[in-house]
């Protein structure tokens, strides 16, 4: 790179962190409720999360929370292969989760069990 080349400046973590998370939901097809739920945001901060006025640090809770469910996507994304398969399967009734995964991921426990699910059988593939 010439010094007359200038260097466009590198994305700020918690910045890519929020807008990606905003985008899984929004192929998982989860309302601004439901995010704000799983990741422990009000709705007000939730709707600022969407406008690019709140950042979510990694290293904080609701950004840890934040990178499970982008784990969490990525793993349904390669196993079913298009958003249309990804949003039913959230809805149906796992017997191997022993219930809904868009319901069990509202709590911590059951992100994570259900991201593990996940990561389990993706490992399969």
């Amino acid at each position: 790179m010439s010094r007359t080349q200038a260097r466009l400046p590198e994305p700020e973590r918690d910045a890519v962190l929020a807008k990606a998370v905003t985008r899984a939901a929004d192929q998982l097809g989860l309302s601004k409720a439901t995010l704000g739920r799983v990741l422990g945001l009000s709705q007000a901060t939730v709707t600022r999360l969407y406008q690019g006025q709140y950042r979510l640090d990694p290293d904080g809770k609701p950004g840890e929370l934040a990178l499970l469910l982008l784990r969490l996507f990525r793993s349904l994304d390669s196993i079913v292969g298009s958003t249309e398969a990804a949003r039913a399967w959230l809805a149906s009734d796992n017997a191997g989760l022993n219930g809904v995964p868009r319901e069990l991921i509202l709590e911590t426990r059951g992100l994570v069990h259900v991201t593990d699910y996940l990561d389990a059988h993706r490992a399969r593939v």
